[in-house]
């Protein structure tokens, strides 16, 4: 009974990592959408978040099975009932990236392709990194790992008040731009949603371990 339990886990983390790996690939075509005002990579984000939706359906299915048909322990069901919080950020970080995409496509319909995007092109790969760091500390249940994905919000956070400086000093020195620096600054801001999407993540993964969400969390971010 527990190897049969033990294959299907493996299998809701093997699911986890490709969801995961479908996030890191709609924010990457957003990125690489806006930086070449590709319509293209703009549309198949639209794709990426049908199946990141399938797949958030398909991974609570097994978690209920596991809930279900299994008999979990303790620690078992903190890592079940986690993995079902997790598929949920990972299902609005796949939303919000559609929004990214989006709001490009709407700029590029009007003909306006932003020239400077660099820095919201290092923030987007900074997320991609969180997103990827928090949902493999869950994979290997390290909290250590968990507790630095919270920490890197605060570059994150940086990022976002970089771009925001920079996007209002445009609108100052070009009022007509103003239209478009705003697309840019809710850009801006739904990369910052899905930093704290991963944050939730790492929080998720140290209550799978300890059984402790908040104070946990809190603490990784302070010590790093």
């Amino acid at each position: 009974m527990r190897s049969k339990f033990d294959e299907q886990l493996a299998l809701m983390k093997n699911e986890l990592i490709q969801m995961g790996a479908l996030c890191e690939e709609a924010i990457s075509l957003t990125a690489k959408a806006l930086s070449d005002g590709d319509r293209a990579l703009a549309e198949k984000v639209e794709l990426l978040e049908a199946e990141i939706d399938q797949m958030e359906r398909d991974i609570e299915g097994l978690c209920l099975k596991l809930l279900l048909q299994q008999q979990p322990v303790a620690r078992d069901l903190r890592q079940i009932s986690a993995a079902m919080k997790i598929v949920t950020d990972m299902e609005r970080i796949g939303d919000q990236a559609a929004d990214i995409a989006e709001i490009i496509l709407a700029m590029l319909s009007e003909g306006y392709v932003p020239e400077d995007v660099g820095h919201i092109r290092d923030m987007a790969a900074e997320t991609i990194k969180m997103v990827t760091e928090s949902v493999d500390s869950y994979v290997r249940q390290d909290t250590a790992q968990a507790g630095q994905v919270i920490a890197h919000d605060d570059i994150i956070d940086g990022y976002f008040s970089q771009v925001r400086s920079v996007l209002i000093r445009k609108i100052a020195a070009n009022p007509a731009d103003g239209e478009h620096a705003l697309d840019l600054l809710m850009i801006d801001k739904y990369l910052e949603r899905i930093g704290d999407h991963a944050v939730n993540i790492g929080s998720w993964v140290i209550f799978s371990v300890t059984g402790s969400k908040g104070e946990s969390a809190i603490a990784g971010k302070s010590g790093l």
